[in-house]
């Protein structure tokens, strides 16, 4: 008898080796596992009045400058106040949601007075900035400074990183090499628009306040910083064939990764040729090797969009554009349907350099901010949360904040210590922390593949399956976006003793088993076991391959 049970033990551990041998996973990269809060660093808190340097531009001001739309609401074209110490306070604040890192919009040098030139402001208009200041932190003059308005005593951006580190928080910051500030159409040249200066100081490059016609970079050494045609708005268009250009770049940005930056969400992307970002990427990753960067390009066909996440780009992510636009149909509509996200998955069919790496969002700060009620929201969330990628989520959408609105009609718009405390008990809020603090706990959630079961109407039912070494875990998502339970019959499940990710119950699944799932309701199941299943296997061999 005792030969007979250590002979079934042996075979036992060589059917759980065997198990073990076939990796399942979506990706191995590390940073996938984050969940992103965004913040417009300017237009979160005001931790630091000192800094706000109110009375500077002198007649072209630059703190507080509000546009007054026809329907009652005030935007601004201005600094508000928001700083380092503000975003340092609140940390707690983030942290509880469940997110794991904060991406900040860009912190360094921006000019000092308001933009005198280009098109004016409307509420409704895009690239228009006629009157508005750097706030935003996108128009650079000197990439190796901090900005003003951002640090206090003692609180720099090595300190400030250090600090969100010791809260839980990773630090991911925004970089632009495509462009500076804005560099023509002045009515008399103002300092620091369209012009750079290095680490010491000295000026190295100046539009001049000519249209970029007028460039001369053969005979005036401070043009060839720039191209000699025009690009986005008004912007001084950085060229990336000056190779003073790539080393003035990875010089700043190198020193702000020494000071705690995590990772790089980089800027208008489709701006710059795809050597570029490759050449950038191999100078930044020799240094700092796996570093994650994601990018920005504003493309929807995701057939436009793939081509910067391969080598020949650098290897980078991107922000999932096509994903947002089909997210924002199913779940800002109530008659939206889940089988549209289907589609803009491509989980198998090559598209992406890997598609498990892409950063995941419905909105941000040059969009029309999500339009749904409260519920959408909700419904949003669960998807992002358990889907493949990795989740953003742009500052105040917690609580709806300014649902529906674009650039310069309140999208931007100042949260502070007002709106975290209106957030703090809101439906949306208290839903997002419950299936975030799941995904945070979930390597299946995080990396794993996903396999679809039902993608149709208000109903969504998939797998994410994470195997590799002495890991394994199966989670069982179901989502129901409906006004009214759903339930959910899915015939064969993989056996074993499944953990109820929100509250911690295990239930052993029976091959008829029915699930009830609440209106706007989730439910994800932890089976923490290899894949034993030969159908599911089977499955997700196919998937390894893609």
């Amino acid at each position: 008898m005792r030969r007979f049970s250590r002979g079934i033990g042996c075979l036992l551990a060589l059917a759980v080796s065997s198990a073990f041998a076939d990796d399942y996973y979506g990706t191995l990269e590390p940073f996938v596992s984050e969940q992103v809060y965004f913040v417009v660093t300017d237009r979160f808190v005001n931790g630091d009045p000192g800094n706000d340097h109110r009375d500077q531009g002198g007649a072209n001001r630059t703190f507080d400058i509000p546009l007054r739309c026809p329907d009652g609401t005030i935007d601004n074209l201005g600094y508000l106040g928001g700083d380092f110490r503000g975003l340092l306070d609140h940390a707690d604040y983030i942290r509880e949601m469940g997110f794991t890192a904060v991406w900040l919009t860009p912190i360094v040098d921006n000019p000092d007075e308001a933009f005198s030139g280009g098109d004016p402001v409307t509420c409704t208009s895009f690239l228009t900035d006629r009157g508005k200041a750097g706030y935003h932190g996108y128009w650079g003059v000197n990439f190796y400074k901090l900005d003003e308005h951002l640090p206090s005593p003692g609180l720099g951006f090595a300190e400030l990183t250090r600090g969100l580190r010791e809260k839980g928080l990773k630090t991911v910051l925004d970089v632009v090499g495509n462009h500076g500030s804005p560099g023509w159409t002045m009515p008399q040249p103002q300092p620091g628009f369209g012009q750079l200066y290095d680490a010491a100081g000295r000026l190295v490059a100046d539009h001049q306040n000519l249209p970029p016609e007028r460039l001369d970079p053969n005979n005036e050494s401070l043009h060839r910083f720039y191209n000699a045609r025009p690009d986005l708005a008004q912007l001084s268009d950085l060229n990336p064939d000056n190779p003073v250009v790539m080393d003035y770049l990875v010089g700043a940005y190198l020193q702000w990764i020494e000071q705690g930056a995590a990772a790089f969400r980089v800027d208008t992307v489709r701006h710059q040729p795809p050597r570029f970002w490759k050449a950038f990427a191999e100078r930044i990753r020799a240094e700092h090797p796996g570093f994650f960067m994601f990018g920005e390009v504003f493309e929807d066909d995701a057939e436009k969009l793939s081509p910067f996440t391969r080598p020949e780009s650098g290897s980078l992510s991107v922000l999932d554009f096509p994903m947002k636009n089909a997210m924002r149909e199913v779940f800002e509509r109530p008659d939206g349907d889940f089988a549209r996200l289907e589609a803009v998955l491509h989980l198998e069919d090559g598209m992406y350099r890997n598609p498990y790496e892409l950063a995941t969002f419905y909105d941000n700060h040059d969009m029309a901010r999500f339009n749904g009620s409260d519920a959408a929201f909700i419904d949003a969330h669960h998807w992002l949360f358990t889907a493949r990628g990795f989740p953003v989520i742009y500052y105040g959408s917690e609580s709806g904040f300014m649902r529906g609105r674009v650039e310069h009609h309140g999208n931007r718009n100042y949260f502070g210590i007002e709106g975290i405390e209106r957030a703090r008990e809101h439906p949306i809020r208290r839903a997002l922390m419950r299936i975030a603090r799941v995904r945070r706990e979930s390597i299946a959630l995080q990396r794993g593949l996903q396999l679809n079961i039902e993608l149709k109407g208000d109903r969504a039912a998939f797998y994410r399956v994470y195997q590799r070494a002495d890991t394994a875990q199966t989670a069982l998502v179901l989502l129901n976006k409906g006004d009214t339970p759903a339930r959910f019959e899915l015939g064969d499940l993989p056996a074993g003793r499944w953990r109820d990710a929100f509250d911690g119950g295990t239930r052993q699944f029976k091959a008829d088993e029915v699930f009830d799932v609440a209106a706007h309701g989730v439910q994800v199941w932890l089976l923490d076991a290899p894949v034993t299943s030969p159908a599911l296997r089977e499955r997700l061999d196919r998937a390894m391959r893609r």
